[in-house]
């Protein structure tokens, strides 16, 4: 009999494992985009309510990046990649292939460089979640908004969300070769109700 704590680990366990595989393939993504090599590691997957989101990316500052994408397909719901603006600025410049500048505006360039990151990274997600389930998921066209925390976050609201709906939420840590300094932000996978239990249901290593 699989006690309530044990399902649980378990699920931690396949959270973990499809996020891991995830990582690999936006960082091969990533690696060939910029010709260098990129790891991205998964120090942590957590299961946290939708109330408690802007909480825990304000961590990341006053300021942050969001690109956001609908799922579509078999599941459905949002993704949400978030970074710290000035981080969000050095993957800029090193997708772009320039010397590091926290200062540098993000101008449209840049815009789109966050957009094809957040498509790159949340795609690869997506597609190791759709590997794992046996389903099928599709991301949309990415949509970015840049700003105070708060209303970046905001602005990604579903009108009929909840503060008690669940949301998956892997931290992700970026390194190029040759950078010492991590780049991190989170990605966030909020289902809508209908797909939550179908997941939990799914990902268990049992």
């Amino acid at each position: 009999m699989t006690l309530p704590h044990d399902l649980d680990s378990l699920r931690r366990d396949g959270l973990r494992e499809v996020a891991t595989i995830g990582a690999g393939h936006a960082a091969t993504a990533l690696s060939q985009l910029t010709d260098r090599r990129i790891m991205i590691s998964v120090p942590q997957v957590r299961r946290v309510n939708f109330g408690e989101v802007p909480k825990m990316v304000s961590l990341f500052g006053d300021h942050v990046a969001v690109v956001a994408m609908r799922m579509l397909g078999d599941l459905t719901g949002r993704s949400l990649l978030v970074f710290g603006e000035e981080d969000a600025t050095r993957i800029c410049d090193l997708i772009l292939r320039r010397p590091s500048d926290p200062r540098r505006a993000l101008g449209e360039l840049e815009q789109s460089g966050l957009k094809e990151v957040g498509n790159i990274v949340c795609s690869a997600y997506l597609t190791a979640l759709s590997n794992f389930m046996g389903m099928m998921l599709l991301p949309s066209v990415p949509a970015l908004t840049i700003g105070p925390t708060a209303a970046a976050i905001a602005s990604t609201v579903d009108p009929n969300e909840s503060e008690a709906d669940l949301v998956f939420c892997v931290d992700t840590a970026f390194r190029a070769d040759g950078s010492e300094t991590p780049l991190t932000g989170a990605f966030l996978l909020m289902p809508d109700q209908a797909s939550i239990q179908a997941i939990l249901e799914a990902i268990r290593l049992d």
